[in-house]
């Protein structure tokens, strides 16, 4: 969990930077990208509400959180990319590919939860 709080943490300066970078920094975005981050969370608390109905397991409260953290390392490589920063290319790719599998609006998400 500490891990997760960093990476939400770390994704939200790098993204509000780019944002400053590019001029494309909003208070409404912002606003927007904070609630997001706090939906996560959320979404962690309510997972693992339900594993505890179930049991001592704690499944699906990990698979949230490990979900959750790759979300945040794409978000932070794309980031990284848009201040101009070298994200070598095999990382680029990765994002891509995971974007194009998984139907991810995380483009969209990354613009509103960094500025």
């Amino acid at each position: 969990m500490n891990a997760l709080l960093i990476l939400v943490i770390a994704d939200f300066v790098s993204g509000w930077i780019a944002a400053w970078i590019n001029g494309e920094l909003r208070s409404m975005k912002g606003y927007i990208g904070i609630a997001k981050k706090v939906g996560i969370f959320l979404i962690v608390t309510v997972a693992h509400t339900i594993d505890g109905v179930l049991g001592d397991l704690h499944y699906l409260r990990d698979a949230v959180i490990f979900f959750y953290i790759a979300n945040e390392l794409l978000s932070i490589i794309e980031n990284y990319g848009k201040m101009g920063l070298y994200v070598p290319e095999v990382l680029l790719k990765a994002v891509a590919v995971l974007e194009s599998k998984g139907g991810n609006k995380k483009g969209a998400e990354s613009d509103a939860s960094a500025k």
